[in-house]
Order: structure tokens, then sequence, then C-alpha cells
């Protein structure tokens, strides 16, 4: 748990500037080895996800891109482009906070024939995440601008 709360941390973060907030850390023998949020609008990439960044803070400290002895902790459950990231670093474990119905991975991580398998949790401090994602778009639909940092 306290390493979600770390990831809501970063997920505030990202409200703050303007971006969806989804927060991630990587953990790596019991302690944060890497942590980032969502940059995509100040990026102008949609490769600037939180999960994406956090792996690649973590392969630079580590020195290579094989994660297996890592976990990592998400507020909201990775879309397919980021499951599949945290499949190929070969990720020990997933432990997400809110679902996502609509671009979520869904059954990727159950799905047979994967040269890895990444055990998954979800629902980990559900409500906080669900929470700080259904303020951050509600303010977005009454017009609230995006606070992009520069």
């Amino acid at each position: 748990m306290d390493f979600m709360k770390r990831a809501l941390f970063y997920a505030k973060k990202a409200y703050e500037a303007g971006e969806v907030p989804v927060g991630a850390v990587v953990v790596h023998d019991g302690r944060i080895l890497a942590a980032a949020y969502n940059t995509i609008e100040r990026d102008g990439s949609v490769l600037s996800h939180a999960e994406l960044k956090a792996i690649s803070l973590a392969e630079k400290k580590i020195g290579g891109w094989r994660l297996s002895d890592c976990d990592i902790y998400v507020t909201l459950e990775p879309c397919p482009m980021c499951a599949g990231a945290i499949i190929n670093a070969r990720i020990r474990r997933l432990y997400f906070g809110a679902y996502d119905d609509k671009g979520g991975s869904g059954y990727i991580f159950e799905r047979d024939g994967y040269n890895h398998k990444t055990e998954c949790t979800g629902g980990v401090l559900e409500s906080e995440c669900t929470e700080i994602l259904k303020g951050f778009f509600a303010e977005r639909r009454k017009g609230g601008k995006l606070k992009v940092e520069s």
C-alpha cells in the first residue's frame, strides 16, 4: 500500500500539471527504484505514459532492460501499450489501482503465449485512485484549462 500511495503522490503531480493523473513507481528489493507521472501534454508524445517513463528510468538505474526482480505500482490499469512494455521488461508483478474499462489492458496479462508472465493485482487503493481521475475529468468537462508545465 505504501508504494501505491507513492504512485498516487505522482498522480497528483500529473493532475497539478494538467495531465491525466496517472503515477507509477518501480520497486526493487523493497525500495523505489524509479517513479514517474504522465507528461503526454507537456511532451506532445503519446509515449510519455507514467509506466513507460518509470520503466525507462528503472532500466537506466539497473543498467539493462530486464526488470525481472522488479514490481510496478500504477494508479490506473495500464493501456495495451504499457502492458506490452511491462511484459517485455519482464517485470515480476503489476499492482494497479483504478480499473479502466475503456482503455485498459484487460485480458492481456491473462493471455498465454508470451515469453514472460507478469502477475497482476488490480484494485489496490482503488477508491483513492478512482477519485483523482474522476475529479480531473469532472474539472475538464467544466472547461478547466490544462495547466501544462513548460
